[in-house]
């Protein structure tokens, strides 16, 4: 870097100007005769001469004889500018889906341990459900208005199904839902509390604890987001009433 800076700043120079000047600058006046300094130089005049060799070829200077003529460091085309702010971008990209992906399946992990304590001190103290009363998972919900008519089709093997509504109509899955009945502990909603915080952080593992912190924290500021769309069901989907009737 000294010598870049010495030629640079002379713009032209030779090997022995720029040597000769370090020298002076990096040893110290009076101790030229001891042994011990005369090899001192000799190292410095050295290394002066690979950096004049390292830098001739990046190019960033130019040798004719004795001479020593700057050119400039070496600029980056300026069509690569463009090719890396786009890999930059995608890369952003990639690791916004993937720490969305993370949130997800820590928030159903959440709301699955809850509902499995849930399960198990209703089982407790009420016994364990009847026969058709509880609902497996994984499900789907259709939400719609009681005068919609739904046409359903289901394939022979059972796999496909078919609905067309005259109306409009909602559809969430079992996460969904359990959100709806907190058993993410607000984590999704902005509403997750000190000890509601403690209790998703034991459910996970503790590399996972400051993670948990970053997503209440991005829920609860996300709170004076839009109004829900007047169209959507107000009716919580833990009171809907699921009635089976027979094909």
């Amino acid at each position: 870097m000294k010598v870049c800076q010495k030629v640079r700043a002379k713009g032209t120079t030779t090997y022995n100007e720029v040597a000769d000047e370090l020298v002076a600058e990096l040893c110290p006046p009076g101790a030229a005769a001891s042994p011990d300094q005369q090899y001192e130089q000799k190292n410095i005049r050295r290394r002066v001469y690979d950096a004049l060799n390292v830098l001739m070829a990046m190019q960033i200077i130019s040798k004719e004889r004795k001479r020593i003529q700057w050119l400039g460091l070496a600029a980056p085309p300026a069509e690569d500018s463009p090719d890396l702010e786009q890999e930059k971008a995608d890369c952003r990209q990639r690791i916004s889906e993937k720490t969305q992906q993370l949130k997800d399946l820590v928030l159903r992990q959440i709301a699955f341990k809850n509902l499995v304590e849930r399960n198990k001190a209703l089982e407790e103290t009420e016994g364990p459900p009847e026969a058709g009363s509880s609902v497996q998972l994984p499900f789907l919900v259709v939400n719609t208005k009681k005068k919609t008519v739904i046409d359903c089709s289901i394939s022979s093997d059972k796999r496909e199904y078919l609905f067309n509504f005259n109306d409009t109509f909602e559809i969430h899955d079992d996460i969904e839902v359990l959100k709806r009945m907190g058993m993410t502990l607000g984590l999704d909603s902005g509403t997750c509390g000190e000890e509601d915080l403690g209790k998703a952080a034991a459910m996970l593992p503790p590399s996972l604890a400051a993670f948990i912190e970053q997503v209440a924290l991005e829920a609860a500021g996300a709170l004076d987001g839009p109004e829900p769309s007047p169209d959507r069901l107000d009716r919580p989907l833990d009171q809907l009433e699921t009635t089976w009737e027979s094909p």
